[in-house]
């Protein structure tokens, strides 16, 4: 096993998940088998009570473990599927160490930082980087451990400790450590400055880690006197010192050799990628527009009216409109707005979790005359609660109380629009995030009135897609599909809105939703593939609230 890790140092949020997951995407290019592991030092178990400002939205696994945005890159550059214990914390480890000390296992010792604390590191490590990521269920050869935080912060010391032991345990020449950096260019003198990563580096150097490949992020290229400055503080080759710019491309190559002499591997390309938009890859579409929803509210008309109009009219010279998952009562009102325009104007519409349950209490109040309905999340006290709670939900603690991870959802009739998209199949298995769901007692009155819920959980009981008749795409999921997403494989309800709003979903459909020749859908392998001869859409533009 041959083990790279990923350190950050000067600032944060400088590129080590891209990074990480650059080095991983190129090895298992090369033929290798490539796992990840991501350490955040924060005390919390996981990231499920996380708010979305402080750390991005909660990605989910397929085990449900919610966990930190960087192994959602993993999962999608390397085309793997990872478990929650892929994201190690330093409340995971404690109380992992904890535990042992009640039960005993430490025989009376006194459980200290070292080595307690830095073995259970390494054991995790090791441990996790042996389980199979890949439909094959081999073993994996190459483990990219991306260590959060910057080199210096107290929170990681027992992490960089860990590592220091561990570089000797698993022998040097299976250990690679590369170090991100930043090279600032202030703007009054227009000069590289290298002084940050020496400093930096010679932290990290302190603490018993040496850098065998420097990743200097830049505005501009590096220049050699910088690198050869970086190379002679740093006790580096100059080929060990790496620029990389912040790109707002999918792929920025840039050739190195990568650690050759410590890992005996192969002079590989770095990839730099910035992920976004699977879908709109094949669509070359690039005008994404976003509403915030509170702007359509009747309120907005008297506290704000030009975002106000702003807002509708973005809303209005969409060609299609993205509802997605969320929390909270702010805004759900103007989604609501916004889901009764892409009805009653049949445009392409796709609401996700909680985009799915405003479809519903929608269509309740404009069509089936309940005025009030509305999810008890919002209202408690609705006469028509159109979304519910789920009864194993526990009120009371908000911590991995949600259904969460791979759940089945079976398709219930032939004519369903996105059963097409998916390749006709019996049923998928997609990754799931919410407390509340539709109310399945009134399940009837909805379908009556051509509301038809196409896909069902294995009992039946819960809603899983909904459809609209006589609409060209109005779509909802209570899944979140952009979970198993990749770059090349857009997931089928999104590329399904692009589809529709590019005016070329029903030519696709009577094709049988023809697929790309290399791959048909798998619905173990969560893969799919567009047909090639779609590759040249031209979206005006597509609206997110």
């Amino acid at each position: 096993m041959k083990y790279i890790l990923v350190t950050g140092g000067v600032i944060s949020g400088i590129g080590k998940g891209i990074i990480a997951s650059s080095v991983g995407t190129i090895l298992k290019s090369c033929g290798l088998r490539v796992t990840a592991i991501k350490i955040d030092p924060y005390i919390n178990i996981d990231a499920g009570t996380f708010s979305p400002y402080e750390h991005g939205e909660v990605f989910v696994l397929d085990d449900g473990g919610e966990v930190d945005l960087d192994l959602g890159n993993y999962e999608r550059f390397l085309d793997i599927r990872l478990t929650k214990d892929n994201n190690l914390t330093t409340g995971k480890i404690y109380q992992s160490v904890i535990n042992k000390e009640r039960r005993g296992d430490y025989l009376g010792k006194t459980v200290q930082v070292v080595p307690h604390i830095t073995d259970a590191i390494q054991e995790w490590v090791m441990r996790q980087a042996q389980v199979p990521v890949d439909d094959d269920g081999v073993e994996p050869q190459v483990c990219v451990i991306e260590l959060g935080g910057t080199v210096g912060d107290i929170e990681s010391m027992p992490f960089i400790e860990a590592f220091r032991q561990f570089q000797f345990k698993v022998k040097r020449e299976n250990f690679c450590n590369i170090h991100v950096s930043l090279v600032p260019q202030p703007s009054a003198t227009g000069e590289q400055k290298t002084k940050p990563t020496q400093n930096s580096v010679r932290e990290l150097r302190g603490l018993g880690l040496s850098p065998d490949l420097i990743m200097c992020r830049c505005s501009t290229p590096l220049e050699n006197s910088v690198k050869e400055k970086i190379s002679m503080f740093c006790h580096v080759e100059p080929e060990q010192v790496i620029a990389y710019n912040a790109v707002v491309c999918f792929y920025k190559v840039g050739q190195f050799q990568l650690c050759k002499d410590s890992l005996a591997l192969l002079t590989l390309a770095l990839v730099v990628c910035r992920f976004s938009r699977h879908g709109f890859m094949f669509t070359q579409c690039d005008t994404q527009c976003y509403v915030d929803s509170a702007d359509l509210e009747a309120s907005a008309l008297q506290e704000e009216p030009v975002r106000y109009h702003e807002a509708w009219q973005k809303l209005c010279s969409a060609n299609g409109i993205l509802v997605p998952g969320g929390f909270g009562v702010r805004g759900t009102e103007g989604k609501i707005q916004a889901i009764s325009w892409a009805r009653k104007q049949k445009k392409p519409f796709l609401g996700v979790c909680l985009g799915m349950q405003l479809a519903v209490c929608e269509f309740a109040r404009n069509m089936l005359d309940w005025k009030d309905a509305n999810s008890t999340e919002f209202d408690p006290e609705t006469k028509h609660p159109v979304v519910i709670d789920m009864p194993e939900h526990n009120p009371g603690q908000m911590g991995g109380t949600m259904r969460l991870g791979k759940r089945r959802t079976i398709f219930k009739t032939q004519n369903s629009i996105l059963r097409k998209l998916y390749g006709d199949v019996d049923y998928v298995e997609e990754r799931h995030r919410h407390r509340f769901e539709v109310n399945p007692e009134l399940k009837q009155h909805f379908e009556e009135k051509g509301f038809r819920f196409v896909g069902q959980d294995v009992e039946g009981e819960r809603m899983e897609v909904i459809e609209l008749d006589d609409h060209p795409y109005f779509v909802g999921v209570q899944y979140h599909p952009e979970f198993t997403s990749r770059p090349i494989k857009p997931s089928p309800p999104y590329f399904g809105l692009l589809l529709a709003a590019a005016g070329r979903l029903p030519g696709y459909l009577q094709k049988g939703c023809r697929l790309s020749p290399r791959e048909t859908y798998s619905d173990q392998s969560g893969s799919s593939s567009p047909d090639s001869e779609i590759a040249d859409f031209k979206l005006p533009s597509l609206t997110q609230d």
